[in-house]
Parts: C-alpha cells; sequence; structure tokens
C-alpha cells in the first residue's frame, strides 16, 4: 500500500491563519485587507472587483492572455490598470498602506490581452508589504485612482503616508 503524501496547496484565507492551531498550514496568506481596483483609463474610472484576486475581473473573462504585447490586436484593444491597494489600520484609524499598480491590455472583441503574470503576483506581494509602486502609471491614471481613494474614505487618504500622496501627485 502507498502512503499518500499531504499535499500542499496555495492557501488563501480570510482570516488569521494561526488562529486556533498551529499544525499543518500555519503560514498561510490572508489576503483579507487587500482590494484589487481596476482603473478603465479610456472610461476615466476606477473600481474594485474582487474577482482579479483570481484573475477573474469582469476585464478578465473571457479573454486570453500572453505576456507579449505584440499578440494583442490593437484595434479595439483598451489599456487598463489593475491596482493592488492594502489597508492597514493604526490608532487613529484605517489608511491605504500598500498601493501598487500593474498594466494591462485588453480586447474584448478579439478576446486577447497582455499582462506580465509575474508582475501582477510581484505587486500585489509589494502591496501587501506596504510599498507604493505608481511612478510608472500616467498622470491621468494618477489622477483617477487618487480621486477614487479620497472618494472612497477620505479620512483613510488624510492617515496615508506623504510617500503616497507625493507619489500620486500630478507632474507639473
Amino acid at each position: 500500500m502507498t502512503e499518500q503524501k499531504k499535499k500542499i496547496d496555495f492557501n488563501i484565507i480570510k482570516n488569521a491563519p494561526t488562529d486556533g492551531h498551529r499544525g499543518f498550514g500555519v503560514g498561510a496568506l490572508s489576503l483579507e485587507n487587500v482590494s484589487p481596483v481596476i482603473i478603465d483609463i479610456n472610461e476615466g474610472e476606477a473600481f474594485v472587483d474582487i474577482g482579479a484576486m483570481h484573475a477573474r475581473s469582469a476585464v478578465e473573462k473571457r479573454v486570453k492572455f500572453s505576456p507579449n504585447r505584440d499578440e494583442v490586436p490593437e484595434e479595439g484593444a483598451k489599456p487598463y490598470w489593475l491596482v493592488w491597494v492594502t489597508i492597514e489600520r493604526k490608532e487613529e484609524g484605517s489608511y491605504y498602506a500598500g498601493v501598487t499598480a500593474c498594466e494591462m491590455i485588453v480586447n474584448k472583441e478579439k478576446r486577447r490581452g497582455y499582462k506580465s503574470l509575474p508582475e501582477h503576483v510581484n505587486r500585489l506581494d509589494k502591496s501587501m508589504k506596504r510599498h507604493i509602486i505608481v511612478d510608472h502609471m500616467d498622470d491621468r491614471s494618477k489622477k483617477i485612482l487618487a480621486d477614487f481613494l479620497k472618494g472612497h474614505d477620505e479620512n483613510m487618504w488624510n492617515l496615508s503616508s506623504e510617500e503616497l500622496k507625493k507619489a500620486l501627485r500630478l507632474k507639473e
């Protein structure tokens, strides 16, 4: 008889990973305080789409993605940003602690898109580690994101770091 080994899967869980036990699975990743914000650059809007946590946002559904931009037909393609926003809490209240952006290009009609999956995963990790990485975004997108974050909760914006506020200021 062969012994079945326990398979270790990547776990995404809601609450603290060590609540109640210290056995198998300790150290699993909690994404409870991370939200994916999609910026539609052409429409000038930002929205939260939880489906992006598993690459299943409305923008990503029914699209075959490639790490090569040249494989996306230009006619009908739209640029997007997927922004990982991590919220942290301090004595004064919650604030935007980590904000990192990843580029996407989607042609819904042709069902083709561009994104770098390693970049998306690494930026999610950086956001969870409280990094601010938005310097590669265009000014229009930075303004859309800043307006969205302020509009979502102005107190959270006010409690956020000067680094974030400076990073989202427009160039003059």
